[in-house]
C-alpha cells in the first residue's frame, strides 16, 4: 500500500478528482486512494480534453487534485539523493515505470498519494477572470484549472519533501496567459509601432530564454556536477541564528539573497548552506558567460536565471526580465543576484550596478507584489586560488574565457582544502521602505544600493589572512620573524576587540594560530620564508603584492574611519587650529577625504560617519583638542597607537588617483579622453612610477583602481574636454591628491619609526 497524504474533510459537494499520472502504477495508487477516501468521486486526468465540458456543465463541483510523489530510499534518516543514484541513471524522483510497481510493493514508504489543496469550480472561475480577463474563453479556462492543479500538488509536495525542493512550474505559461501581461505587451507594440502577435511572441521567446525551468533531479544532478567546484576547497562556517531569523521572514516575504562577489563558487557555497538549512533554492541570476555545457543546461533546470550581459535597447527582453522578476516575487520564490556585476578584483566591494535592482523596485508596482526583503550576505575566504588570475588581469592580462576546459582546470585547483569559508547575513530590510526612505529622484536607487553595501560589509567578519596581510604589507619588503609580526599585529588586533569588529582573528595572539596563517601564505605562494638565519622570517613574494592586497583589501572598510582620523591630525600638526576650533577643521577635512574615497568604499550616512570619526578620536585620547594645541602635539596622539593603518591601507589608492590625476593634467583640456586607452596608459605610466620609487608598489597599478579614480574624476566633472576651466580643476584635484600623499608619506615616516621600536624593543 502507498503511504497517504491526509486530505480535506468531505463537503458534500460533488468531486472531481484531477489526476497527475504517468504511469499504469501511478494511475492503480491513485484509484486505491480514491475508492477508500473519495468513493464515487468523477475521475478525470489533469490533461483531458474532457476536463473543459465537465468545467461547464452548471454545477459547482470541489475540484481535487492528485499525484504520487516519489521519494528517494530513506538512509540513516536522511531521503537525500545520492551521486550514485544519480551515476545509476535513476531518478528516486520519477522512478521509471517499470520498477514502480516493485518499488510500491516492497517500499512502500516512497510512494505518497499527495492531494493539493481543493477548489471549488465556481472560486477557480473568479481566479481565472482576474487573471487572464473576463473576455478569456471556455479552453483557456480549462488550461487555467489544470495549471492550478500542478501547482496544488507542488506545494502539497514540499510538505514531505521539504522546502529545498520549492520549484516553480509553467512559470512562461502563467505570465504570457495573464491579462496584465498582455496589456502591457499591447502598450510596448503600440509604442514600437509593431504588430502584437509579433511582440508577444518575441516576448514569449524572452520568457522562455530566461526563466528557470526547475525540477527535482535537475537540482540534484546540478548539486553533484558542481559539487567539486567548492566542497574540497574550504570547511564553511555559517551564522546559523540569521539564518532562523530569515526563515521566520521567508513566511511572510520573499527574500533577496545579495551576496559579496569574490569567487565563482559564491553562488555554489551559498546554495549548499541553504540547502542544508532546508530553505527553497534561490532563483540565481548569473551571467550568459557562464551558460556553458554542463553547467548551462543543468543550472537553467536547477534555477539559475541566465541573463544577458548588456540589454542594449532591447525593450521586449526588459518587459520580459521585468515580468519574470515580477511573478518570482508575486510568488514568493527567494530571489539572488550579485549587486556588484562581477567578482572583485581587489578584494573589496565593487561598484554595484542597479539594473536589476531597478527592475526589481519596478515590480512593486504589481499589485501582487506587496514587498521584498533585501539579504546583504558577505561571503570571505581564508584563500582563493583564482585571486593570482584576479590580480594579473589588474596589471593588463587578458581574462580567461570560461568553458569546459576552464571548468576542468577549476576543480582541478579546488581540490585541496584552503581553509575557512564564512559566510554572514546582514540585516534584512524591505525593499519598499528603503524606496520611500532614499526619497524621489535619481539617487533613489543608489541610496538602496549604498544601503545594501555598507550592510555586506558590517556583516564580514575579519578574516586572519587579511590582518596579516595588512601587517605585512605595512612594512614594505622587509621580511619579519614570528615574533615582530604579533608585534604588528598586537595593536591592530586591540582596535579590532575595540571595535568589536565580527571575526575570529583573536585566536592571532596565539604563535601558533599566526604560524599557521604564514604556512598557508607561503603554500599559496603570497609570501616567502627564509631560513638561512638564525630563525624564519617572513615578507611578501616577489611578484605577489596585488595576490597580498587582495586579501588584505578584504578587510579595510573595519579601518577606513580610523585611517581617515590619522590623516586629519596630520593635517592639525600641519596647521594647528585654536582648541576650540579643532573639531570643525578635523571634520571639514574628514568629510573632504570621505569624498575623494567615495568610490572606493562604502560609507554610512553622515551622520554615522562623524559619529565614528568623534569615537575613534575619544579612543586615542579624551582630551585630544587640548593635545593638538600642545607643540608636537599631534604626532604623539599618532605615535600613541603604537601601529598606523593610514599609510598601509590607503596608499595604494590615493597611489592610483595620482597617476590618474597627473595623466589627466598633462593632457590638454580640449582634447577628448579616451577612458580604456586612459587607462592603458595610466597602467604603463604606474609601472614606470613603481620602479622609480615614486609610487609605494606595485599594488598601486590596477586597473580597477584606475578606473575607480576616473569616475571620481568624472563625478569632478574634469574628465570631459572643456575651457580653460577644466584644465584649472584637473590641476586643482592633482594638488590635492598629492597633499594627501604627503600627508600618508608623513604617516609611514611615523609609522616606520613606531616599527622599530615594536619590533626591537627587547633588543638591548
Amino acid at each position: 500500500m502507498a503511504t497517504v497524504t491526509q486530505t480535506p474533510p468531505a463537503t458534500g459537494d460533488p468531486v472531481v478528482l484531477l489526476v497527475d499520472a504517468r504511469t499504469g502504477t501511478e494511475r492503480e495508487l491513485i484509484d486505491a486512494w480514491a475508492r477508500e477516501h473519495h468513493p464515487g468521486a468523477e475521475t478525470l486526468d489533469r490533461a483531458a480534453p474532457e476536463l473543459r465540458g465537465r468545467l461547464e456543465r452548471g454545477d459547482d463541483p470541489l475540484v481535487l487534485p492528485v499525484r504520487v510523489t516519489w521519494l528517494p530510499r530513506e538512509r540513516d534518516g536522511d531521503r537525500t539523493v545520492r551521486v550514485a543514484d544519480l551515476l545509476a541513471l535513476t531518478n528516486p524522483h520519477r522512478p521509471w515505470g517499470a520498477v514502480q510497481k516493485v518499488i510500491a510493493r516492497r517500499e512502500p514508504d516512497r510512494a505518497r498519494v499527495t492531494a493539493g489543496e481543493p477548489a471549488h469550480a465556481l472560486e477557480l472561475r473568479r481566479r481565472f477572470r482576474e487573471h487572464a480577463g473576463r473576455t478569456a474563453g471556455g479552453e483557456a479556462f480549462a488550461a487555467f484549472v489544470a495549471r492550478q492543479a500542478e501547482l496544488a500538488c507542488e506545494r502539497a509536495e514540499r510538505q514531505i519533501v521539504g522546502d529545498r525542493y520549492k520549484v516553480p512550474r509553467l512559470v512562461a505559461e502563467q505570465i504570457t496567459a495573464s491579462h496584465t501581461f498582455r496589456t502591457k505587451v499591447s502598450v510596448l507594440a503600440e509604442k514600437l509601432d509593431r504588430p502584437f502577435e509579433e511582440v508577444l511572441a518575441e516576448a514569449t521567446d524572452c520568457l522562455q530564454e530566461v526563466a528557470a525551468v526547475q525540477s527535482r533531479p535537475a537540482i540534484d544532478a546540478f548539486r553533484a556536477v558542481m559539487r567539486p567546484m567548492h566542497a574540497n576547497a574550504w570547511d564553511v562556517d555559517v551564522d546559523s541564528e540569521s539564518l532562523e531569523r530569515l526563515r521566520e521572514l521567508n513566511r511572510r516575504h520573499p527574500l533577496v539573497f545579495l551576496p559579496s562577489h569574490r569567487s565563482y563558487a559564491d553562488p555554489l557555497v551559498l546554495a549548499q548552506v541553504l540547502h542544508d538549512h532546508d530553505f527553497p533554492r534561490n532563483h540565481v541570476l548569473g551571467g550568459a558567460n557562464m551558460a556553458f555545457w554542463p553547467i548551462g543546461p543543468l543550472g537553467k533546470r536547477a534555477g539559475i536565471i541566465f541573463i544577458r550581459r548588456t540589454f542594449g535597447d532591447d525593450q521586449v527582453y526588459k518587459l520580459a526580465v521585468r515580468e519574470y522578476l515580477a511573478h518570482l516575487a508575486a510568488k514568493r520564490f527567494n530571489i539572488e543576484w550579485y549587486l556588484e556585476g562581477g567578482r572583485t578584483r581587489t578584494g573589496k566591494l565593487r561598484p554595484p550596478k542597479f539594473g536589476l535592482l531597478a527592475y526589481l523596485a519596478k515590480a512593486l508596482d504589481d499589485p501582487r507584489v506587496d514587498d521584498v526583503m533585501l539579504v546583504p550576505v558577505s561571503m570571505v575566504y581564508d584563500q582563493l586560488h583564482e585571486v593570482g588570475a584576479m590580480a594579473a588581469e589588474q596589471g593588463g592580462a587578458k581574462k580567461q574565457s570560461e568553458g569546459l576546459k576552464w571548468f576542468a582546470n577549476y576543480i582541478n585547483a579546488q581540490r585541496s582544502n584552503s581553509g575557512t569559508a564564512q559566510v554572514r547575513f546582514g540585516d534584512p530590510f524591505s525593499l519598499k521602505g528603503a524606496l520611500e526612505e532614499a526619497g524621489e529622484g535619481r539617487a533613489q536607487l543608489e541610496k538602496v544600493a549604498f544601503r545594501i553595501c555598507d550592510g555586506i560589509n558590517r556583516a564580514t567578519p575579519l578574516a586572519s589572512t587579511s590582518l596579516v596581510t595588512l601587517a605585512l604589507l605595512g612594512v614594505r619588503d622587509r621580511a619579519l620573524t614570528l615574533d615582530q609580526v604579533m608585534r604588528v599585529l598586537t595593536p591592530l588586533l586591540d582596535h579590532v576587540a575595540w571595535r568589536r569588529i565580527p571575526g575570529t582573528v583573536d585566536e592571532l595572539r596565539r604563535p601558533a594560530s599566526v604560524r599557521g596563517v604564514l604556512d598557508a601564505l607561503e603554500n599559496a605562494g603570497v609570501v616567502s620564508c627564509y631560513e638561512g638565519g638564525t630563525e624564519p622570517v617572513w615578507q611578501i613574494a616577489e611578484g605577489r603584492h596585488h595576490v597580498a592586497a587582495f586579501y588584505r583589501n578584504g578587510a579595510l572598510h573595519h579601518f577606513i574611519i580610523r585611517a581617515i582620523v590619522e590623516l586629519a591630525l596630520v593635517r592639525l600638526s600641519q596647521h594647528p587650529p585654536e582648541p576650540d576650533a579643532a573639531l570643525t577643521v578635523a571634520t571639514d577635512d574628514a568629510l573632504a577625504l570621505r569624498d575623494l574615497l567615495k568610490f572606493e568604499f562604502f560609507f554610512g550616512t553622515k551622520r554615522a560617519f562623524l559619529e565614528e570619526m568623534n569615537q575613534e578620536l575619544e579612543n586615542i585620547d579624551p582630551e585630544w583638542q587640548q593635545r593638538i594645541a600642545e607643540p608636537g602635539g599631534p604626532d604623539r596622539l599618532l605615535a600613541g597607537r603604537r601601529t598606523l593603518v593610514a599609510d598601509r591601507a590607503l596608499r595604494s589608492f590615493f597611489d592610483a588617483q595620482l597617476v590618474v590625476a597627473e595623466q589627466l593634467a598633462a593632457t590638454p583640456s580640449r582634447e577628448a579622453v579616451d577612458q580604456s586607452a586612459f587607462i592603458d596608459r595610466c597602467l604603463g605610466v604606474g609601472r614606470q612610477m613603481v620602479l622609480q620609487g615614486r609610487l609605494h608598489g606595485p599594488e598601486s597599478v590596477s586597473q580597477e583602481l584606475f578606473a575607480a579614480a576616473m569616475r571620481l574624476a568624472a563625478n569632478r566633472d574634469v574628465v570631459d574636454p572643456g575651457r580653460d576651466d577644466v584644465r584649472v580643476a584637473r590641476e586643482a584635484w592633482r594638488d590635492e591628491v598629492r597633499e594627501i600623499r604627503r600627508r600618508l608619506v608623513r604617516i609611514g615616516e611615523l609609522d616606520a619609526k613606531l616599527l622599530e621600536g615594536v619590533l626591537y624593543a627587547d633588543a638591548a
